[in-house]
């Protein structure tokens, strides 16, 4: 069998200080059958358990994780629970922590991961924001959670649907401009007459309307790109990638 290799691994190209640790998973190096090829990293989506199990061992050991990763049961919601506090996964959309040795991680498919840490190294966070979870205010929950003057933080904007994929209804639009008239900018029309969204560009925004100006990532397309990665939008049943944080 393949083991997970380094160049299966995604490292963050961000400026995060030593202290911390970031990788992000493709859909390469584990042992899933198809639908699941072959790194799925999730125990929710009908993979067989022990593929999950032995998918997850790959990852702590070719991306030298402390311990185990905080795992959650993601409901695209706002809760952030502290990640030194999760022992079985709880229901929550981010985790954080300041102290070393505990990753934090979401899993994603087309959603946006989100991964957050301060310039002085003593805390970090990761948050799963689909549309939803950043509607309802994701970001700013968690961002509230570090108690860190947001101009000292650092984002990285991990693998996503792209702006080229991401059609949406008009009632998506309309929670984004309920929110920020000027969330205007982060859609444009559809030759179906929908919508296709920015994922990325309205997180930047609100990441920088709470005061983080140090915002990095944020070129991939997880829709397009079926080679490196999994799409819910286009294959409904389909893996997991990882995206973690972890304080050395």
């Amino acid at each position: 069998m393949n083991e997970l290799r380094p160049e299966h691994l995604i490292i963050p190209d961000w400026p995060a200080p030593v202290a911390v640790r970031a990788v992000s998973t493709t859909r390469w190096g584990g042992i899933s059958p198809s639908p699941y090829i072959s790194l799925n990293l999730a125990g929710h989506v009908g993979d067989d358990p022990v593929c999950v199990a032995e998918n997850r061992r790959r990852l702590i050991n070719a991306a030298g994780l402390p311990g185990e990763p905080a795992w959650l049961e993601q409901v695209h919601g706002v809760a952030v629970v502290a990640a030194e506090t999760v022992s079985t996964p709880v229901a929550a959309d981010a985790a954080w922590t300041r102290r070393p040795g505990r990753p934090c991680v979401v899993m994603t498919a087309d959603c946006l991961p989100v991964l957050l840490c301060d310039q002085a190294g003593t805390a970090v966070a990761a948050a799963h924001a689909g549309w939803r979870g950043l509607a309802a205010g994701v970001l700013a929950a968690t961002i509230a959670r570090l108690e860190v003057p947001t101009g000292q933080l650092l984002a990285w904007l991990g693998p996503a649907i792209g702006p080229d994929a991401f059609e949406v209804g008009e009632e998506v639009r309309a929670a984004f401009l309920a929110l920020d008239a000027g969330n205007t900018d982060c859609f444009r029309s559809s030759p179906s007459g929908r919508w296709l969204a920015n994922l990325y560009q309205l997180a930047r925004r609100q990441l920088q309307q709470l005061g983080v100006s140090r915002i990095y990532g944020g070129d991939c397309c997880t829709f397009s790109d079926s080679t490196r990665f999994f799409s819910y939008r286009r294959e409904s049943c389909t893996g997991r990638m990882a995206s973690l944080i972890w304080l050395k």
